[in-house]
């Protein structure tokens, strides 16, 4: 009797998802879906908005990512304007944009996946959160929210709060930085760079009792995309895009991101609302490919800091050309989290950031602006297109979540069909790890579909009569 499994909604990520899992007559399975439920509409509603307003309103989609918008529309709005923004403005951008990689990073790593791989998969329900790993380790558990907490702070200094800051605006940004904010800033470094060095012998450590995770976790080829500077050094609010495939052959490279449309196409899935890119050149399935940190690790050839390069190095040698498991993520996040402070701690030595020459004025030079820049979980496009007045007509987001929708897919049926087999009842830590491999991915659904809530789990068997066989509720 062919059976489908329906998890709704996934636990620990952010926004509404589910994901169905098709059995075949004997119970194995035979493919997975990962369903992202909510509806999206900000392109459709920004539709005659002045393009000015765009970053305080994308920043709206989220409460997680909302500096990610911000940074990537206030680029838009200078391509619209056709202007070359301050030095120092620019430095600032690139500042916010390394907190904004420290707190969402450090959230997604302590909060949302550590209560699996430390705690372990079979502990129960109740106690695998955030609040298990407080009582279990609170030292650890204190050590996260301190890093997020920091990567916070950052943005506060610049932006005058932690969400929502209205700081960057076409052409530049409100404000430098005080000599109090970069004190501030400076004296959390010490304590900043023992947690994301102590995660890291943390993760490595984990490793050595997570081989099976490695091997089934969302481990196959795929093509990986990101933005890397011109000599191959990772990036994360500049440069041009680079595609690699899963031996490490670079297959286009310097793409200017305003031209990212001659090389992804966006399929639609009628299961999802979340629209699934892919690399035009090789179309569907070939064409599917991954973002986010461990992409980022995957093209760039450097990252560019002396601590995170040794790390790269070594994470290298863990893939044959590019390393694969999606499980890695969890690693690649951390290397990245040791790069940001680096670059943070460069970055507060530079006398540009006191500057008052922030800002480049102009209006409407271009009808069509596109910015770019790798938020937390990926690359992220705003594309824009105006009137002479400067309305919007047309609105295009791909964020980083629609580029791994693809990914997850496959990731969510590779790990089922290694764990699920003969149908019936799953036990709940099977559940778990099938759930684990879309947080691998960290999506972010606020941004994908811009909507939020609560989320509860619900598990279904359905019989090919449309019957329930079975029914579990999480949360």
């Amino acid at each position: 009797m062919a059976e489908r499994i329906i998890i709704d909604p996934v636990t620990r990520i952010e926004g509404h998802a589910k994901i169905s899992i098709y059995l075949d007559d004997a119970g194995e399975v035979t493919d997975a879906e990962f369903h992202v439920v909510e509806f999206r509409g900000f392109e459709k509603f920004c539709e005659g908005r002045p393009f000015s307003e765009m970053p305080g309103i994308t920043a709206r989609i989220c409460g997680i990512c909302p500096v990610s918008h911000l940074l990537a529309s206030s680029k838009a709005g200078d391509a619209i304007m056709a202007v070359a923004i301050p030095a120092a403005a620019d430095k600032l951008r690139r500042l916010m944009n390394l907190g904004q990689i420290v707190q969402s990073h450090a959230l997604s790593f302590f909060h949302l996946s550590a209560p699996d791989f430390v705690l372990g998969w079979e502990t129960p329900r109740a106690k695998r959160n955030v609040f298990g790993l407080i009582a279990a380790d609170p030292r650890l558990a204190r050590a996260g929210i301190r890093l997020r907490q920091f990567g916070q702070e950052i943005i506060e200094v610049l932006g005058g709060r932690k969400i929502h800051p209205s700081w960057a605006v076409p052409g530049g940004v409100r404000g430098g930085l005080s000599e109090g904010g970069r004190a501030k800033i400076r004296g959390w470094l010490p304590e900043a760079y023992a947690t994301a060095g102590g995660a890291l012998d943390l993760f490595k450590k984990a490793l050595e009792s997570h081989k099976d995770e490695v091997v089934n976790f969302g481990n196959f080829p795929s093509l990986f995309m990101g933005l890397v500077a011109a000599d191959g050094t990772w990036e994360h609010h500049g440069g041009r895009l680079r595609f690699t495939d899963s031996t490490g052959r670079v297959i286009a490279d310097q793409v200017e991101p305003a031209h990212y449309l001659d090389y992804i196409g966006e399929s639609v899935q009628g299961s999802s609302y979340l629209k699934s890119p892919y690399f035009k050149a090789l179309g569907l399935p070939g064409g599917m490919y991954r973002v986010g940190p461990l992409a980022r690790l995957n093209i760039c050839a450097r990252m560019g800091t002396p601590r995170a390069d040794a790390e790269l190095l070594a994470f290298k040698q863990m893939g044959n050309g590019a390393v694969t498991s999606s499980f890695l993520y969890h690693h690649a996040r951390m290397i990245e989290v040791l790069a940001a402070l680096e670059y943070v701690e460069r970055t507060l030595d530079d006398p540009d950031l006191s500057s008052t020459d922030l800002r480049a004025d102009a209006g409407v030079n271009q009808l069509r602006g596109v910015g770019s820049s790798e938020a937390p979980r990926g690359t992220l496009f705003h594309d824009y297109t105006v009137d002479r007045n400067g309305l919007l007509e047309k609105v295009n987001l791909i964020v980083a979540t629609g580029h791994n929708a693809l990914a997850m897919n496959r990731t969510v049926a590779q790990i089922a069909r290694h764990y699920v087999h003969g149908g019936g009842e799953i036990p709940e830590p099977v559940l778990n790890r099938i759930e684990h491999g879309i947080r691998c991915f960290d999506p972010c659904l606020s941004c994908s579909t811009h909507a939020a809530g609560q989320m509860p789990m619900k598990v279904r068997v359905i019989g090919p009569g449309g019957e329930i066989i079975n029914e579990v509720t999480h949360g």
